[in-house]
Protein backbone atom coordinates (compact mmCIF):
# COMPACT_ATOMS: atom_id res chain seq x y z
CA UNK A 1 0.00 0.00 0.00
CA UNK A 2 1.30 3.10 -0.48
CA UNK A 3 2.56 6.17 2.20
CA UNK A 4 0.99 9.63 1.89
CA UNK A 5 3.93 11.85 2.49
CA UNK A 6 3.12 15.41 1.20
CA UNK A 7 0.70 17.31 -0.89
CA UNK A 8 1.32 20.96 -1.85
CA UNK A 9 -0.60 23.57 -4.24
CA UNK A 10 0.72 26.79 -6.05
CA UNK A 11 -2.15 28.63 -7.29
CA UNK A 12 -0.45 31.90 -9.06
CA UNK A 13 -3.53 33.36 -10.76
CA UNK A 14 -6.77 32.03 -10.09
CA UNK A 15 -8.61 33.39 -12.88
CA UNK A 16 -8.99 34.00 -15.96
CA UNK A 17 -7.71 37.22 -17.43
CA UNK A 18 -6.30 38.03 -13.59
CA UNK A 19 -2.74 38.32 -15.04
CA UNK A 20 -1.05 40.22 -17.82
CA UNK A 21 2.48 38.83 -18.40
CA UNK A 22 3.93 39.79 -21.79
CA UNK A 23 6.77 37.99 -22.77
CA UNK A 24 9.52 40.24 -24.09
CA UNK A 25 11.96 37.82 -24.98
CA UNK A 26 11.66 34.35 -27.42
CA UNK A 27 12.76 31.33 -25.58
CA UNK A 28 12.89 32.48 -21.94
CA UNK A 29 11.71 30.37 -19.17
CA UNK A 30 9.02 32.53 -16.88
CA UNK A 31 8.34 31.00 -13.22
CA UNK A 32 5.08 30.20 -12.86
CA UNK A 33 4.47 27.66 -10.19
CA UNK A 34 6.73 26.49 -7.62
CA UNK A 35 6.15 23.58 -4.84
CA UNK A 36 8.13 21.62 -1.92
CA UNK A 37 7.37 18.38 -1.12
CA UNK A 38 8.79 16.89 2.07
CA UNK A 39 9.95 13.22 1.67
CA UNK A 40 11.99 12.29 4.60
CA UNK A 41 10.90 9.06 6.12
CA UNK A 42 9.36 7.66 2.79
CA UNK A 43 9.85 3.90 1.78
CA UNK A 44 11.47 2.75 -1.15
CA UNK A 45 9.95 3.66 -4.44
CA UNK A 46 9.58 7.42 -4.37
CA UNK A 47 7.00 8.97 -6.63
CA UNK A 48 6.22 12.05 -7.38
CA UNK A 49 2.83 13.44 -9.27
CA UNK A 50 2.63 16.74 -10.51
CA UNK A 51 0.37 18.81 -12.65
CA UNK A 52 -0.63 22.11 -13.42
CA UNK A 53 -1.94 24.82 -15.82
CA UNK A 54 -0.69 27.83 -17.75
CA UNK A 55 -3.12 29.89 -19.79
CA UNK A 56 -1.73 32.20 -22.70
CA UNK A 57 -3.00 34.30 -25.45
CA UNK A 58 -1.40 35.70 -28.86
CA UNK A 59 -0.46 38.93 -29.25
CA UNK A 60 -2.71 41.08 -31.89
CA UNK A 61 -0.69 40.01 -34.77
CA UNK A 62 -0.69 36.17 -34.55
CA UNK A 63 2.24 34.44 -35.78
CA UNK A 64 3.12 30.67 -35.48
CA UNK A 65 4.09 30.30 -32.16
CA UNK A 66 4.98 27.18 -30.01
CA UNK A 67 4.99 27.01 -25.76
CA UNK A 68 7.54 24.64 -23.33
CA UNK A 69 6.38 23.63 -20.11
CA UNK A 70 9.11 22.59 -17.95
CA UNK A 71 9.24 21.25 -14.53
CA UNK A 72 12.71 20.73 -13.01
CA UNK A 73 13.84 19.47 -9.44
CA UNK A 74 15.18 22.68 -8.13
CA UNK A 75 14.92 26.13 -8.64
CA UNK A 76 16.46 27.22 -11.85
CA UNK A 77 15.45 26.53 -15.57
CA UNK A 78 18.91 24.57 -15.63
CA UNK A 79 17.82 22.51 -12.75
CA UNK A 80 17.67 18.25 -13.18
CA UNK A 81 14.58 18.31 -15.77
CA UNK A 82 11.59 16.01 -14.75
CA UNK A 83 9.27 17.00 -17.75
CA UNK A 84 9.12 18.96 -20.77
CA UNK A 85 6.23 19.30 -23.52
CA UNK A 86 5.97 21.41 -26.33
CA UNK A 87 2.98 22.79 -28.53
CA UNK A 88 1.85 24.98 -30.93
CA UNK A 89 -0.31 27.87 -29.97
CA UNK A 90 -3.91 27.43 -31.94
CA UNK A 91 -3.98 30.67 -34.74
CA UNK A 92 -7.60 30.36 -35.02
CA UNK A 93 -8.39 31.04 -31.12
CA UNK A 94 -8.24 34.70 -30.30
CA UNK A 95 -8.86 34.63 -26.69
CA UNK A 96 -6.86 32.39 -23.99
CA UNK A 97 -5.34 29.09 -24.51
CA UNK A 98 -5.22 27.03 -21.57
CA UNK A 99 -2.21 24.11 -21.83
CA UNK A 100 -2.48 21.50 -19.21
CA UNK A 101 0.26 18.92 -17.91
CA UNK A 102 0.53 15.64 -15.92
CA UNK A 103 4.19 14.82 -15.11
CA UNK A 104 5.61 12.08 -12.69
CA UNK A 105 9.13 11.93 -11.04
CA UNK A 106 10.15 8.46 -10.16
CA UNK A 107 12.62 7.80 -7.35
CA UNK A 108 13.60 11.39 -6.35
CA UNK A 109 15.97 11.34 -3.16
CA UNK A 110 14.34 11.80 -0.18
CA UNK A 111 14.62 15.05 2.10
CA UNK A 112 13.06 17.58 3.73
CA UNK A 113 12.31 19.70 1.15
CA UNK A 114 11.92 18.61 -2.57
CA UNK A 115 11.58 21.83 -4.89
CA UNK A 116 9.96 21.38 -7.84
CA UNK A 117 9.64 24.49 -10.36
CA UNK A 118 7.56 24.93 -13.61
CA UNK A 119 8.52 27.00 -16.00
CA UNK A 120 6.78 28.24 -19.59
CA UNK A 121 8.79 29.70 -22.68
CA UNK A 122 6.97 30.63 -25.77
CA UNK A 123 8.92 31.35 -29.41
CA UNK A 124 7.29 34.67 -29.65
CA UNK A 125 7.55 37.57 -28.14
CA UNK A 126 4.31 39.26 -27.10
CA UNK A 127 2.17 36.54 -25.95
CA UNK A 128 0.92 37.22 -22.47
CA UNK A 129 0.34 34.98 -19.54
CA UNK A 130 -2.99 36.11 -18.71
CA UNK A 131 -4.08 33.41 -16.30
CA UNK A 132 -5.21 30.98 -14.96
CA UNK A 133 -2.30 29.25 -14.02
CA UNK A 134 -1.46 26.88 -11.65
CA UNK A 135 0.89 24.02 -10.01
CA UNK A 136 0.79 20.81 -7.31
CA UNK A 137 2.31 17.91 -6.66
CA UNK A 138 1.41 14.92 -4.38
CA UNK A 139 4.44 12.53 -2.71
CA UNK A 140 3.87 9.07 -1.73
CA UNK A 141 6.44 6.01 -1.26
CA UNK A 142 6.22 1.84 -0.73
Amino acid sequence: MAKFLDLRTSQNASYSNSIAQTFTVANAPQLFGRIGLGTVGAGPNIRVLLQGAVSLQLPLLPAVTTITIQVVRGTSPNSPLVYSASENMDLNILGPQTFAFNALDFNPPADIQQTYSAYVSVSLVGVVRVGPESFSGVAVSD
